[in-house]
């Protein structure tokens, strides 16, 4: 029982220099729709919940940006509609981008709000349709209803930061005519950490980080400068889905974002492993390292 208090008490002292660090700072936290799936042994949305609201009660402000790929694909085919993706994007068009608003708006983002809110009233749900938050053009004619960053109006978020609250952002934006633009979620979170001035942008998904080799484990990149994650991707090591996440990154880390993490989210409390301690658990990107 003693050494049990006792090992406790040593992962507060270890957390205690970084919780002095990153009190009031922003953290973004992009969940991504597979992590939201989690796995038989625990409920990996309830232990996200734990670690946002640890975050927010210890001084940081964290603001979630969440996906929702893998229940869009899962209402597609249950509607009759094949998904189809180019380059990590999927091809959108009027009637998928309804779909994937009925998802992100509708469902995903009602189930996260709740969760965090299982701990008090911190969470609140808003749209990039909300307050002009953000504003899309279309990326490609090929791909429909997908939609860039244009721009974005903080001002919402920061009025629920300063309020306290835990803003939860559906990745949904319209441009300038009103039409509704999926908009990739791991490119909206870096857009909104780069206009929060945010101190960490860290995206939770069902890897557990970048690897040298996709096929071992054992080369995990554990810490990686934006330069060095620019040379993966143009030699083919990073491909796929992982391209708009690592883009993501090393733009936000070029432009104010202090470090970007990458981390499986379908690990028990991922969150405050990789903040919290001295080892960390994931991939840490940094301008420079």
């Amino acid at each position: 029982m003693i050494d049990g208090a006792a090992q406790k008490a040593a992962i507060l002292v270890e957390a205690l220099p970084y919780i002095r660090r990153f009190s009031g700072k922003v953290v973004v936290v992009k969940y991504g729709g597979n992590a939201l799936a989690g796995t038989s042994e625990h409920d990996a949305l309830a232990l996200f919940a734990e670690d946002i609201v640890l975050m927010r009660l210890v001084g940081m402000r964290p603001v979630v940006v969440h996906g929702g790929g893998p229940q869009i694909t899962e209402l597609m085919t249950r509607l009759g509609k094949q998904s189809e993706f180019r380059n990590g994007l999927r091809v959108t068009d009027a009637e998928t981008v309804d779909i994937a608003r009925m998802v992100l708006i509708g469902q995903v983002n009602p189930q996260i709000v709740s969760a965090i809110n299982v701990h008090g009233n911190f969470a609140v749900g808003v749209s990039g349709e909300d307050g002009g938050l953000i504003k899309a053009v279309a990326r490609d004619p090929e791909l429909g209803f997908v939609g860039d960053v244009e721009t974005i109006n903080p001002e919402v978020l920061v009025g629920l930061l300063a309020d306290e609250f835990i803003p939860v952002i559906a990745t949904v934006g319209t441009d300038a005519n009103g039409q509704a633009f999926n908009i990739n979620a791991d490119t909206v979170a870096g857009a909104i950490a780069e206009a929060l001035d945010a101190e960490k942008l860290v995206y939770l998904t069902d890897i557990e980080g970048l690897r040298r080799d996709v096929d071992d484990p054992q080369s995990l990149i554990r810490q990686a400068s934006a330069a060095e994650i620019e040379s993966l991707i143009a030699d083919g090591t990073i491909a796929g889905g992982m391209i708009p996440k690592v883009e993501s990154c090393t733009h936000a880390v070029r432009n104010g974002v202090r470090a970007a993490h990458i981390l499986d989210g379908r690990i028990a409390h991922v969150l405050l492993l990789e903040i919290f301690t001295d080892q960390g658990i994931g991939t840490m990107l940094s301008r420079e390292v």
